[in-house]
C-alpha cells in the first residue's frame, strides 16, 4: 500500500490492518508448560482418559492420531477439523476425512478438562497432547508437547480436499506440500512412520490394484502377492472395507512401516514415493538396519514441528467451549 500523500490517515488505514489480521505464525507463542499455572493438571486430565479408551477400543489410536495431522494440513493446528456443519460442509465432511474416528473421544476429554479448568483448554491443544498420548500408549517414545494454541472458527470440505496430501502423491507433490508448510524432507519421512498405526479405506489406493494408469493395470512398483492378496479384500469401487496400513502391527507403534516400503508393500502411492527421493530412502535404510535407533525420537520432533504449523495464539481465534462448534 504506498502512502505518498495523506500520511497520518494511510499509516492509520495501515495499523488498521494488522491490527484485523489474525496471529497466524509457525510455532510463535507456543510453549511447553503453557497451562503450568492455569491449569496445572491438563496433561495427566488427557493422559488418563486417554489411558481409559485405548484399554478398551484399541483401533482408534490410528484415527486419533491422524487428526492432529489432518488438523493441522488444513488452515492449520487449530481444531478447525473438530466443527461440525449443518450442511456438511466442513473438513470432517471430506472424503480423505473418512477414516478418521474419535471425535467422541476428543468430546470426553474436553468435558474432562471442562469440568476441572472452564475456558481454558483449547481443543488445538486437545489434539496434539491426544496425538501424544496415543504414541506412548502403543509402546512409543513420550515427548514434551508445545501448548498454547487457540481455536480457529472456520471449517470447509473444500479447503480439506484442496490441502489434505493425497495418498496418491508422487515425491515432489510430497516434499513440496510439506515445505510450504515449513517442514523438511526429514520430516516427511518421519511422520510418514506414522502410518505404522491404523487402517485405510481401499478407495485411497485401489488405483494401484485395478486402473493405475487408466488401462486396467497395476502399480508396478505394488508387490504382485501382496497385490493378489489386497484384491482379495477390495474389490472395484470398494468405499467402505478398512485395511490394516501396517499388517499385523496395526495397534503397536514400530518401525514395521518401514519395513514394508522396500519389499514394495507400502499401502499408498505415497508410501512407495520414499524410495524415489535419496534423503527419505537413506532414512528407511537406516532405521531398517538400526532397528529404529532415531525413528522413536525422531518422530517426537517432528510432531511437535508439525505442530507448530499456522497456529493460532495470543488473541487470534478462541478457546471453545465445545470442540465441534464455535462460541
Amino acid at each position: 500500500m504506498a502512502c505518498p500523500k495523506l500520511f497520518l490517515s494511510c499509516l492509520l488505514v495501515q495499523l488498521m490492518f494488522l491490527f484485523l489480521v489474525p496471529e497466524v505464525a509457525h510455532g510463535q507463542g507456543l510453549k511447553v508448560g503453557f497451562y503450568q499455572k492455569t491449569c496445572p493438571n491438563a496433561e495427566a486430565i488427557v493422559k488418563k482418559v486417554i489411558g481409559q479408551v485405548m484399554s478398551v477400543a484399541p483401533s482408534l489410536s490410528g484415527p486419533l492420531l491422524r487428526m492432529h495431522f489432518h488438523d493441522c494440513f488444513v488452515r492449520g493446528c487449530e481444531g478447525s477439523i473438530l466443527l461440525n456443519s449443518s450442511t456438511n460442509q466442513a473438513e470432517k465432511d471430506a472424503p480423505p476425512n473418512f477414516s478418521l474416528r474419535g471425535y467422541q473421544v476428543i468430546d470426553r476429554v474436553k468435558t474432562a478438562l471442562e469440568k476441572a479448568c472452564p475456558g481454558i483448554i483449547s481443543c488445538a491443544d486437545i489434539l496434539a497432547i491426544v496425538a501424544r498420548d496415543v504414541i506412548v500408549t502403543t509402546r512409543g517414545l513420550s515427548y514434551d508437547v508445545e501448548t498454547g494454541r487457540r481455536d480457529g472458527n472456520v471449517s470447509s470440505l473444500n479447503e480439506a480436499l484442496n490441502n489434505l496430501v493425497p495418498p496418491n502423491a508422487n515425491i515432489t507433490t510430497l516434499k513440496a506440500d510439506f515445505a510450504m508448510r515449513g517442514l523438511s524432507v526429514k520430516d516427511l519421512v518421519v511422520l510418514s512412520g506414522g502410518h505404522t498405526l491404523g487402517t485405510s479405506h481401499c478407495s485411497s489406493f485401489s488405483d494401484r490394484l485395478y486402473n493405475f494408469t487408466g488401462k486396467g493395470d497395476t502399480d508396478p512398483k505394488l508387490d504382485s502377492n501382496y497385490i493378489a492378496r489386497l484384491k482379495l479384500k477390495c474389490k472395484p469401487n470398494d468405499q467402505t472395507t478398512l485395511i490394516e496400513m501396517d499388517p499385523g502391527s496395526v495397534r503397536t507403534f514400530d518401525i514395521k512401516y518401514f519395513d514394508l516400503i522396500p519389499k514394495r508393500r507400502g499401502l499408498f502411492t505415497s508410501d512407495a514415493a520414499l524410495l524415489d527421493d535419496s534423503e527419505t530412502k537413506a532414512y528407511i535404510d537406516l532405521q531398517i538396519k538400526t532397528g529404529g535407533s532415531t525413528f522413536f525420537k525422531d518422530f517426537g520432533v517432528s510432531m511437535v514441528n508439525m505442530g507448530r504449523i499456522g497456529v493460532l495464539t495470543g488473541t487470534a481465534g478462541e478457546v471453545r467451549k465445545v470442540c465441534a462448534k464455535v462460541n
